[in-house]
């Protein structure tokens, strides 16, 4: 199925919850409403046109110029019926969440792939995207005490290391016999 097959299918079943399509260059990419969004995955993994069965990876962005955080789910499909051989019969999209910096909420899809668990955990640690119906929403990298979300571009590190001052030292002896 190609990507074109892929957005015209999402927006025959979804209609205004996709907001958006990209099909240019590599990444071919539907954007999605958050209210909708895990309505959307279930579809995308479970219809038999589709069966996304892979999410690759989870992507957060941060996008500040728009006032708005985004993930990036990138999806797959692997033949499953033979395993073990080579398979030729996938296709890859991607779909983008958008919300607002203020109170970014995505739906989890954690119960659609089960991948989703960590990527998201990590997307709420480190860029405060929180994923609604979460088995287990929590940090993931940094201590649970920590402040804020170290991967947003307006973050600031709360603390910096005094530079000492006995690291530059001279060498006023040279250390090993200079050969004349």
């Amino acid at each position: 199925m190609t990507p074109e097959d892929i957005s015209n299918l999402l927006r025959s079943e979804f209609g205004e919850a996709v907001t958006d399509t990209v099909l240019e260059g590599g990444h071919p990419c539907a954007h999605v409403v958050a209210p909708r969004w895990a309505e959307v995955a279930a579809f995308l993994c479970h219809d038999s046109r589709l069966e996304m069965n892979l999410l690759r990876s989870i992507t957060a962005l941060d996008l500040v110029a728009e006032n708005q955080l985004a993930c990036v789910y990138d999806l797959q499909r692997i033949s499953l019926d033979r395993l073990g051989e080579l398979c030729t019969e996938t296709h890859e999209f991607a779909v983008r969440v958008t919300v607002d910096r203020d109170k970014p909420v995505i739906p989890s899809v954690a119960s659609v792939w089960p991948t989703a668990d960590w990527h998201e955990r990590e997307a709420f640690d480190l860029m405060g995207i929180e994923f609604s119906s979460h088995p287990d929403l929590r940090r993931i990298l940094c201590p649970d005490d920590w402040v804020g979300y170290p991967l947003r571009k307006d973050y600031e590190f709360p603390f910096r290391r005094p530079r000492s001052t006995n690291c530059r030292t001279r060498v006023t002896k040279q250390p090993w016999p200079i050969p004349s």
